[in-house]
């Protein structure tokens, strides 16, 4: 469907922050007189996504990230502009619009830390007014996809932290929110984990056509989730688009990783005048331009005795860690 569940226009969010000088003095002057500035952390953010979209927001730490999930799901109040989400006001806090979405950050908790995870997951079926039988069927389908049947009657706080993970995200969809807004999903969760969780995203997204907001600085969870990314530096939006065109975009260059017969071709390579990003012993890797790759080869092939080689893009993690701190890409 072409329908845009979520619209934002020349959305902005300040704060007004207070500072104190350390001290007793300073502690005394901040009580009598505070001095207080105003941060603008959003600044005229215009954006549409549509059903069943997975969009990933990227950015350096403080970038407003966060800031923009809290105000779609309706935590916090813009200071300007006008937004609706799956046509509601999402800071009107509508009984009707929180049973659409669901918010899941990384770093928070909502299963009850003593009791099992089941214990929690009917206490939100009760909230959302679902009778037991359809809350059974729920929790069983989704902790078959999840993985942790065996989890849901030990209490929380012996769960591994993947384990506990998982059972925070089937409390969040054991209502069948239309849209998940997931801040650092995969936070402190090892590798395993991580590929389970976005596994399993990606199935739900298939299943239920659920639109997900999903920030995250592991890489892989943009890279293997999300073919549009929203890339927010300091407060604004400066790339909205396919995650492959912006890969080519800013970087316009190959890694060609070059296994020589010798160590005399070797040292000759290095001394070519290519940009060397790598040498151990007789593997080099150097660093050319895309449009320059035929020209470069003939000269390698022709030049040294090459025992073999492999072109290969830039690691990801590279290349968005060069997103995060420019101001426009």
């Amino acid at each position: 469907m072409d329908e845009n569940i979520i619209q934002v226009t020349n959305l902005s969010k300040s704060f007004d922050i207070s500072s104190k000088k350390p001290g007793l003095k300073g502690t005394l002057k901040h009580f009598f007189k505070r001095e207080t500035k105003n941060i603008e952390v959003l600044k005229n953010i215009n954006l549409k996504i549509k059903r069943g979209e997975i969009v990933g927001f990227l950015g350096a730490n403080g970038a407003g990230k966060t800031t923009i999930l809290k105000i779609l799901c309706g935590l916090i109040y813009p200071s300007k502009g006008n937004l609706a989400v799956a046509g509601y006001l999402p800071y009107k806090r509508k009984s009707n619009f929180l049973k659409n979405i669901t918010l899941i950050m990384g770093q928070k908790q909502q299963l009850i830390w003593d009791l099992p995870p089941m214990e929690s997951f009917y206490l939100n079926a009760a909230i959302y007014d679902i009778n037991k039988s359809e809350a059974k069927k729920r929790i069983k389908k989704l902790s078959n996809m999840l993985e942790i049947e065996k989890e849901l009657y030990i209490p929380v706080r012996k769960l591994s932290l993947g384990q506990r993970m998982k059972a925070e995200l089937l409390a969040a969809l054991i209502h069948k929110p239309n849209i998940l807004f997931l801040d650092e999903p995969t936070l402190g969760l090892d590798i395993n984990a991580q590929r389970n969780l976005r596994k399993f995203l990606q199935i739900y997204n298939k299943e239920t056509n659920a639109t997900i907001c999903l920030t995250s600085h592991y890489m892989k969870d943009i890279t293997s989730l999300c073919k549009r990314v929203i890339c927010i530096h300091e407060g604004c939006i400066t790339y909205d688009g396919k995650l492959d065109k912006l890969l080519k975009k800013i970087s316009p260059v190959k890694d060609i990783l070059i296994i020589c017969k010798t160590d005399k071709d070797a040292q000759e390579l290095s001394k070519s005048g290519f940009i060397i990003k790598n040498k151990n012993q007789k593997e080099i890797t150097i660093t050319i331009k895309k449009d320059s790759i035929k020209f470069t080869l003939n000269e390698i092939i022709n030049k040294f005795d090459i025992e073999d080689l492999y072109i290969n893009e830039p690691p990801v993690d590279e290349i968005i860690g060069n997103i995060l701190v420019k101001e426009k890409v």
